[in-house]
């Protein structure tokens, strides 16, 4: 998806500055948001790439004005709504209206303190790998209006592998609701001219991590 969210190599939006001694959480709303992101996840009502694409639909305007945990919670009313968790009257009148929708699994403070880190995403790999490090590889240049791990900025892009990652969970797949399409995963560098042209720092090389789909022979 061509969104604003996808911003590597995109002109106009300033220097990053850094904020001294930011607080972890700039409210205490934030750390609810925070909360309430990872016990959905973990719930299985939706995967990581599902809340990572409700935000990238969210509209430009409202995406590059809202704050970070603010565009999180965005994202989660969306799936929400989506996901038949909610109900837009229930939203409208900030209480539960209707009878709730089972979910897989609860989080408790049991399971908080056994352990709280996201699944691993490594997968049995279907097949052997299609390329090796050192490979000359090429990005598809492809614009899928679903989600994508694959920015904007390298596509039809000419790199080498540098090394073989694994086999893991296809996000592009899971975030559209499909199974987990185990796919390979490379580290791919480029030359920064490749990337961004003849004016290019000629010592910038660029790193990305890219599913096998993404890439076909040079």
């Amino acid at each position: 998806m061509n969104g604003v969210h996808d911003l590597g190599g995109m002109h106009g939006f300033g220097k990053v500055m850094p904020e001294p001694d930011e607080p972890v959480f700039h409210g205490d709303w934030e750390g609810r948001v925070l909360g309430l992101a990872r016990s959905l996840l973990y719930s299985r009502a939706w995967n990581l790439d599902v809340f990572r694409h409700a935000q990238e639909r969210l509209p430009a305007s409202t995406y590059l004005t809202v704050s970070y945990y603010h565009r999180w919670l965005l994202g989660i009313t969306r799936s929400a709504l989506e996901y038949g968790l909610v109900e837009a009257d229930e939203l409208r009148a900030g209480r539960a209206l209707h009878p709730p929708r089972p979910v897989e699994r609860t989080l408790t403070e049991a399971a908080i303190q056994a352990s709280f880190m996201r699944p691993p995403f490594g997968r049995p790999a279907p097949g052997a790998a299609r390329f090796q490090a050192g490979d000359r590889v090429r990005t598809r240049n492809d614009h899928p209006a679903g989600h994508t791990r694959l920015p904007r900025y390298a596509r039809g892009r000419t790199g080498r592998v540098e090394a073989l990652r694994g086999c893991h969970v296809y996000p592009d797949s899971k975030a559209a609701g499909g199974e987990d399409d185990p796919q390979w995963l490379y580290t791919v560098v480029f030359d920064g001219r490749e990337l961004w042209g003849e004016h290019a720092d000629p010592s910038l090389m660029v790193s990305i991590e890219a599913f096998e789909p993404y890439l076909e022979p040079a």
